[in-house]
């Protein structure tokens, strides 16, 4: 089923923005695919004015505007993606670190309780998958936004979540590393529970570090 679907609503370009990016990341519009402005807008059942304004919200993100050409879907080189999971590494590790000093104990219970979430999900049980649509987002994002850093976050927000979450779904798919993914979190938790800043850094790390390879090989 087409994620782009007829838009009812009051925020024409939210809602639009949502949409174009729920598509691309779900791997309806591959990299390097053009977008049409008008076909998008038709399918949307909005004028051209609120899609361009989405668009636009996705340029230097999801996707490129380039003269006589149009708008197309990012294509990322092997060594973009590498470098945009190093500086992942790097700020939520520290994000880890500064959630561990400051997450309250029932923040902590939460953390605990989207991971059973997570581990309940058919996709993560059966080991098929663990991607955005099963939570992986919101068990990251909780943990940068306990760590109440606004430049770690919007750094994160504004551009490599966005710009990762197009092979994010491919490469949670390869053997043995949804299940591996639910351990490195389930690590991550510890390290909070056991309020221990270095070790929660080094699980966030040591998780980021993995998901690296897994989405090199995906790549490959």
């Amino acid at each position: 089923m087409s994620t782009i679907q007829p838009i009812v609503g009051a925020s024409l370009s939210s809602e639009a923005l949502d949409m174009v990016v729920a598509a691309i990341t779900s791997g309806e519009f591959l990299p390097g695919a053009r977008l049409s402005e008008a076909e998008l807008a038709r399918r949307l059942g909005i004028s051209r004015g609120p899609l361009r304004e989405a668009l636009g919200r996705l340029e230097g993100r999801l996707v490129t505007r380039t003269p006589r050409i149009g708008v197309r879907v990012i294509e990322l080189s092997k060594q973009n993606i590498i470098d945009l999971f190093y500086a992942r590494e790097a700020l939520e590790g520290m994000g880890a670190r500064l959630a561990c000093e400051r997450l309250s104990d029932n923040e902590i219970a939460k953390l605990r309780e989207l991971l059973n979430t997570d581990r309940a999900q058919p996709e993560v049980a059966a080991g098929a998958a663990y991607s955005p649509r099963s939570l992986d987002d919101d068990f990251h994002l909780s943990i940068i936004k306990a760590a109440e850093c606004d430049q770690i976050e919007r750094l994160l927000m504004d551009q490599i979540y966005y710009q990762l979450r197009i092979h994010r779904r491919k490469s949670s798919t390869l053997p043995g590393r949804a299940r591996a993914a639910l351990v490195e979190h389930e690590n991550i938790v510890m390290a909070m529970e056991a309020r221990d800043p270095d070790q929660a850094e080094k699980a966030m790390r040591t998780h980021l570090r993995n998901a690296r390879l897994s989405a090199m090989a995906a790549f490959e």
